[in-house]
């Protein structure tokens, strides 16, 4: 599992250098109010209040809320801060790179599907124009 959680953290600050990762309670709940928020992710220590807002923002939208087997301490690590409950991806490719990362059992089948359709249809569209 160590080589796996390397490579899911490993993608975490991958996706931030590139843009495509917002984190903060204000950002994070900005990206999913504007609906572009492709995954959130909430460190597995991240507080109640915390949780309760981003999954009742997420709630009736196609966005998806996933707690995540790292601290809040281990995100921040990976992400150049000192601690990160929850961060947001922007990016659906990177977010279906990330899940794929996880350790089994995580991700839900649901949730892969639902990435994979997207990717497919940013790779259509990109191809089309």
């Amino acid at each position: 599992m160590e080589q796996t959680q390397d490579k899911a953290i490993g993608l975490l600050g991958l996706a931030r250098k590139a843009g495509k990762l917002q984190t903060g309670e204000e950002t994070v709940g900005s990206l999913l109010l504007q609906k572009r928020a492709r995954l959130t992710v909430l460190a597995s220590d991240a507080g109640t209040a915390v949780s309760r807002k981003m999954r009742a923002l997420a709630d009736g939208t196609r966005q998806r809320v996933l707690e995540i087997p790292y601290d809040k301490l281990t995100l921040g690590a990976a992400l150049g801060k000192q601690s990160v409950s929850v961060a947001a991806f922007a990016d659906v490719s990177m977010a279906l790179a990330f899940v794929n990362a996880l350790p089994a059992g995580l991700a839900d089948r649901e949730l892969l599907d639902d990435l994979e359709r997207r990717v497919a249809r940013v790779k259509a569209k990109r191809k089309k124009n």
